[in-house]
């Protein structure tokens, strides 16, 4: 019977790090990370319907040579520039870049004049309690500062064009969660199945 009790707690205990797992998110979704024709407003909307917390992934997808990423602070961010990064920009597509701090987090592209044309992101992420800080900056709200028009970055390089054809490659396969979940369901059975034969 102890031994029943302890698979038993093993398996439910597998079941919770589900309920646990981060969320990965493709910036942009089908858009990917390029210069969006509608400007800076269409990473705005696409980070509005999102909560990002902390262990969360952004997945940003792009074409190796013709985009990079780059963490930056808010005045970098504003005046489209990489004088204030955080780290070094990535230039091979697709990026993945882990959440690691709550607060304020800014991205760029230091291509031309990409950030000038829209290809900025701007988010809030949680310490992960569920706090309501988890939204991103909102433009039709007047309280919420909202960035200034941007210059180009002049050590920038490369071409100022997006990605051809406007698409983004797909996104990289990334576990899911319904394989964990199976994982750890059948983990579960199998659990029970030989506790049920050591008896």
């Amino acid at each position: 019977m102890l031994c029943m009790m302890v698979f038993g707690v093993l398996a439910v205990a597998s079941m919770m790090q589900d309920a646990t797992a981060q969320t990965v998110h493709v910036v942009g979704d089908t858009m990917g990370w390029i210069i969006p024709s509608n400007g800076a407003a269409a990473y705005t909307n696409w980070a509005a319907g999102k909560t990002f917390s902390v262990g969360d992934t952004l997945v940003f997808n792009f074409t190796t040579d013709r985009h990079d990423v780059l963490q930056v602070e808010k005045t970098s961010f504003d005046g489209c520039n990489s004088q204030n990064a955080i780290g070094n920009a990535i230039m091979t597509g697709p990026a993945n870049m882990t959440l690691n701090s709550a607060g304020e987090h800014y991205y760029i592209c230091t291509f031309g004049m990409h950030c000038l044309n829209g290809q900025k992101l701007a988010i809030t992420v949680s310490s992960g309690t569920g706090t309501p800080e988890a939204n991103p900056p909102n433009p039709s709200n007047p309280t919420t500062p909202q960035p200034e028009a941007c210059a180009p970055t002049p050590s920038a390089a490369g071409p100022s064009n997006s990605v051809p054809g406007g698409r983004a490659p797909p996104p990289p396969p990334t576990p899911s969660s319904s394989t964990t979940v199976l994982a750890s369901f059948v983990l579960s059975l199998s659990t029970i199945a030989l506790a049920t034969l050591l008896l």
